[in-house]
């Protein structure tokens, strides 16, 4: 695939994103209504824009099978938990009771409590993007937000994966435990995925040819 058509998949797979987001009317919801309310880097992203696009997908309700909406920011000069408290307390307030965990979390402060949280230390993240560049599976490293009503996002991976339902893992920080766990569960819910074994043999997933190494596995999910 040459650099245009890339561009142009990639441009496909955003506007197709965007409205698929914009028929889970919860979710967008609070994506709308986060929008401007930090002058600081931040995202929605993870599981449930991952799984937005499996449920529509595969003809199911828009918030079936997301049990939390993750909020992410990076504040590298306040990583006080009084500070990320202040923060959860601010997002809170403007998108009101949601009925469902909103998981919010600062980015800049995962490395002073992940080891008593996951049994190991990490560095220190130098952004929020370094950050989503380590989440579990190549198909949910995605952070969204809006500017101007128009859809940013962050997918170092790109969107090929989640379009086409399958899930890689991302070995960047995540064990084979945690692996297998969480994509167990996703398989019951979604019984379309194409779950790839942990010792599956992918290339360097942060190398662009990695990205179109699922290029046409599945065409139907993949034509937008």
């Amino acid at each position: 695939m040459n650099t245009k058509d890339k561009i142009e998949q990639n441009d496909n797979y955003t506007k197709e994103l965007h409205k698929i987001l914009k028929s889970n009317k919860q979710l967008y919801n609070v994506i709308e209504k986060v929008e401007g309310l930090l002058n600081m880097p931040y995202y929605i992203g993870a599981g449930c824009i991952t799984q937005s696009v499996w449920n529509y997908q595969n003809g199911k309700e828009p918030m079936y099978g997301i049990e939390d909406l993750d909020f992410v920011y990076f504040d590298e000069k306040d990583i006080t938990y009084e500070g990320e408290n202040n923060i959860i307390e601010q997002v809170k307030e403007r998108i009101g009771d949601q009925n469902i965990p909103i998981d919010i979390k600062n980015q800049a402060r995962v490395h002073l409590w992940y080891q008593q949280h996951f049994g190991y230390a990490v560095e220190p993240y130098k952004s929020l993007e370094e950050a989503i560049d380590t989440w579990p599976t190549t198909a949910s490293a995605i952070g969204v937000s809006l500017e101007s009503d128009e859809l940013k996002l962050y997918a170092p991976f790109g969107l090929g994966h989640m379009f086409a339902q399958v899930v890689i893992a991302n070995k960047i920080r995540i064990t084979r435990e945690i692996y297998e766990k969480k994509t167990r569960k996703w398989a019951k819910k979604w019984d379309t995925l194409k779950v790839m074994p942990w010792d599956y043999k992918a290339k360097n997933p942060l190398n662009d040819s990695f990205h179109e190494s699922f290029n046409g596995l599945d065409k139907d999910a993949l034509s937008l």
